[in-house]
C-alpha cells in the first residue's frame, strides 16, 4: 500500500472528533485522502477532548485535506448539507464511513426511552440516512478506473444468539440495524460496483468514552488502541485487501489478510488479558 493510495479520493465520515473515528480519519489522511467529517462537536466537551475542528486540523497535519461539517446525522437537513458540502468542496464522494454511534447497555426493564430513541436515531436511522444520501455520488465514483467506491459501517456481525438481546436489547437492536443496512445496501448496490461492508473490533477499544464509564479504567487495560481499527479500515478503503461486499469483518480478520498477525503493538497493556468485544 503506497502512502498516496487515496490521493484525490474523498471519504465522508460520521463522527470522527475523537476515538475510533478520529483514528480512521487521520490514517486515511496519511494515505492522501480528502476527509469530510460531519459531527455535532463544535465546542469542547467537559470531559471528552476533541471537536470536529481539532479533528480536521489533525487530518491536515497528517497530510490530508479536511472539511468540518457541524451537523447531526439525526437531522435530514444536516445529512443533506454534509453530502452537498463535501461534493462542493471536493467534487464527489468515493467512500462513506458510518462511525457515529450511541451506546446504552441497560436491560429493557431499565431502559430510558430517550436513550432508546437516541441510539436508534443515530445508529440505525443515521447510518441509513447518510449512506442513502451519498449513493448517487458513490455510483458516479464507480466510473473511475481502478477504483471501487465503498461504504464501511462500524457495526457487528449479525449474531442471533439470544444472549446479546437479553443483555441490552435496545442497543443490540440499534447496532444490528446498522448491520442490516450493510446487508441490504450490499445487495442493492452490487451491480453499481459499490462495496458495502461492516467492521467490528475483536476486543474492547481504549477511548476516552470507555475510560469515563464506571470501571472503565480497568476495562481499558484489557483493550487495544483505536489504531488497530484504523489500520483495518485503511486496508479496506484503500483496497489493500478485497473482501468483496456484504461482509461482516473483525479488525483481526482484515489485518491478517494483509500479513499483520502480531497485535501486541496495539495493546494498551501487553501484560493484561484482552477483553473480547460484545456480539462476538
Amino acid at each position: 500500500m503506497t502512502t498516496d493510495a487515496l490521493k484525490s479520493k474523498t471519504v465522508l465520515i460520521s463522527g470522527g472528533s475523537r476515538g475510533i473515528g478520529h483514528a480512521i480519519a487521520v490514517k486515511l489522511a496519511a494515505a492522501g485522502a480528502n476527509i469530510a467529517l460531519v459531527a455535532k462537536t463544535d465546542q469542547p466537551h467537559d470531559s471528552l477532548p476533541g471537536t470536529v475542528h481539532t479533528a480536521v486540523q489533525d487530518v491536515e497535519d497528517a497530510g490530508g485535506t479536511g472539511l468540518a461539517v457541524v451537523g447531526d446525522i439525526r437531522n435530514d437537513d444536516d445529512v443533506s448539507r454534509a453530502v452537498s458540502a463535501t461534493v462542493e468542496r471536493f467534487g464527489g464522494i468515493d467512500a462513506v464511513i458510518n462511525n457515529a454511534s450511541a451506546i446504552d447497555l441497560s436491560p429493557a426493564e431499565h431502559q430510558n426511552m430517550k436513550r432508546y430513541d437516541l441510539m436508534h436515531d443515530i445508529n440505525a436511522r443515521g447510518t441509513f440516512a447518510l449512506s442513502r444520501a451519498a449513493i448517487p455520488h458513490l455510483r458516479a465514483s464507480a466510473h473511475q478506473e481502478d477504483w471501487r467506491p465503498k461504504i464501511l459501517t462500524l457495526s457487528p456481525p449479525l449474531n442471533l444468539d439470544p444472549a446479546w438481546f437479553g443483555k441490552h436489547l435496545a442497543y443490540t437492536m440499534s447496532k444490528y440495524a446498522m448491520s442490516m443496512t450493510t446487508l441490504g445496501l450490499a445487495a442493492e448496490l452490487s451491480e453499481a460496483g459499490v462495496s458495502v461492508n461492516s467492521l467490528w473490533p475483536a476486543t474492547l477499544i481504549e477511548t476516552a468514552a470507555l475510560r469515563n464509564i464506571p470501571g472503565g479504567e480497568k476495562l481499558a487495560r484489557g483493550a487495544r488502541t483505536p489504531e488497530i481499527v484504523a489500520d483495518a479500515a485503511s486496508a479496506l478503503i484503500t483496497g489493500a485487501t478485497d473482501w468483496g461486499t456484504g461482509q461482516f469483518l473483525t479488525d483481526e480478520q482484515v489485518l491478517s489478510s494483509v500479513g499483520i498477525t502480531d497485535y501486541d503493538r496495539y495493546a494498551v497493556d501487553p501484560s493484561a488479558e484482552l477483553v473480547p468485544d460484545i456480539f462476538l
